[in-house]
């Protein structure tokens, strides 16, 4: 086969995890920003300090429990009125469970200014394979050389192996018994911090099961854990196989890991329990309008929302996001936002995802590649995850797909928990997205990639080790 250079390619990029700009919603926020804007009732409160919270017109939205719509043009919600029907909540929820924040990486660093401390906590207990920026945000916080890796497996965490570890960490004489921030009267300080994407997660696309997520709830609650979860992608969701009709999913998979924890054994309220409970979830308009927004959510208890509200940053300038949230919010009541998301990005991300499926099917399967959790019924997100076959290696099919395809991909090391020992586990995974690139690109990239492994299988190119390809490819990629 012949080895084309770089330049005589267009380049494929199948590491960004951006959405296309086709799919950014540009006319319904400019109408959001100009409605928010021309109402001085909202527009003189958007532009001023906001309360440490977040928005409350907002936050309402977020948590009412609305009855069902037959369509969206047929009434206006908000979102918690949405998410209350779209995760079928059985006790509805209210603003004091919501917190307005700056997106979801904005406000894990937030979570860990609050609810940990650089003596007390003992460990950040990640996923592994993780999302490969959440690393350094960990690191901020002065835990460089704390993260630890937890595997998974086509259920999701291997809660086994958790608590295993999360005991031998407590048994651990030589961990200090006191905190070295101050202590404050609304705030709670966590023994340890699990983090997770359990739903179609960046970037082994796994959907953690439910019986997992309630054992991973019940560990939490008996090691002092809390449980922080990216659950960005849930809505980015569709039938695993392709349907000519509508592909419209309405309701969530599962409930969040903060669902199960409000409602498994007695909830957060059960007594002899402090009311912070054991999990939060960090949700985000990123996906689901656009990443520029810089705009999300945090749900969990009452105190635990409050306690978040009061970190330094908030209380002294008001929560963030103060005017977005008044462009969320139009967004929401007009039902412009769930259109969005039914009517543009299910089925374009569905075509997307089947138009690599096919291609992966016909051009790497018979290389020997293997995928994850391939019997499920429901996918979604923006990655797929899969395993070389021996004996190559991700780095270097990287390197050749850049040098020879002008094709960049994701190599599993990438998405090692820094520090970790178990980092040759991911030697052979490669991730690839198909929510950037143009649709028609989508398999052609995958037939790039086919040629890689094909050609290096059977020895017919060099490896072009050293080359400065991570560094320069990774650089400018946040998912």
């Amino acid at each position: 086969m012949e080895n084309r250079q770089p330049a005589e390619k267009a380049p494929i990029n199948l590491l960004r995890g951006w959405p296309n700009p086709s799919l950014l919603p540009v006319a319904q926020i400019k109408a959001a920003a100009a409605a928010a804007l021309s109402q001085p009732d909202v527009a003189t409160p958007g532009l001023l300090y906001g309360p440490d919270p977040g928005y409350e017109p907002l936050r309402k939205g977020i948590c009412t429990l609305a009855p069902r719509i037959p369509t969206v043009a047929a009434g206006r919600r908000h979102l918690a009125q949405w998410l209350s029907r779209f995760y079928r909540l059985q006790y509805p929820s209210n603003p004091k469970r919501i917190c307005i924040t700056g997106g979801a990486s904005q406000n894990l660093a937030c979570l860990l200014q609050v609810f940990s401390d650089p003596l007390y906590t003992s460990f950040i207990w990640q996923v592994s394979p993780t999302y490969f920026r959440v690393c350094p945000i960990f690191e901020d916080n002065a835990f460089h050389g704390r993260l630890r890796s937890v595997p998974e497996d086509d259920e999701g965490i291997d809660v086994d192996f958790l608590k295993i570890r999360l005991q031998e960490a407590d048994d651990d004489k030589s961990v200090p018994k006191r905190t070295l921030k101050g202590s404050q009267p609304w705030r709670k300080v966590y023994r340890h911090i699990i983090y997770a994407v359990p739903t179609f997660s960046n970037p082994s696309s796994r959907t953690m099961s439910l019986r997992r997520r309630r054992q991973l709830v019940q560990i939490a609650r008996q090691h002092d854990a809390l449980v922080i979860t990216d659950d960005v992608y849930d809505q980015l969701q569709w039938p695993a196989q392709w349907l000519s009709t509508s592909s419209r999913l309405e309701h969530a998979v599962l409930p969040r890991v903060v669902d199960v924890d409000r409602e498994l054994d007695g909830g957060t309220d059960r007594p002899g329990v402090d009311g912070f409970g054991n999990a939060v979830s960090n949700g985000s308009f990123s996906k689901i309008a656009a990443p520029g927004v810089r705009c999300g959510w945090a749900e969990s208890t009452e105190k635990f929302t409050h306690a978040l509200s009061q970190g330094g940053g908030s209380a002294s300038g008001g929560a963030p996001s103060q005017m977005t949230s008044t462009f969320m919010t139009h967004l929401l009541q007009t039902g412009e936002l769930e259109k969005h998301i039914f009517n543009t990005l299910q089925p374009a991300y569905a075509r997307r995802y089947h138009s690599m499926m096919e291609a992966i099917e016909r051009h790497l399967l018979p290389l020997g590649v293997t995928l994850p959790q391939s019997h499920r019924d429901v996918v979604g997100g923006y990655f797929l995850w899969f395993a070389l076959p021996k004996p190559l290696l991700a780095d270097e099919v990287a390197r050749v797909a850049f040098r020879d395809e002008s094709l960049i991909i994701g190599q599993g090391p990438l998405f090692a928990v820094h520090g970790d020992e178990r980092k040759e586990d991911l030697e052979r995974q490669i991730r690839v997205c198909f929510s950037w690139e143009e649709e028609d690109s989508l398999a052609h990239g995958i037939e790039r990639l086919a040629c890689v492994i094909s050609r290096i299988l059977h020895g017919q190119t060099s490896d072009p080790k050293g080359d400065s390809f991570a560094e320069g490819t990774v650089a400018h990629h946040h998912s």
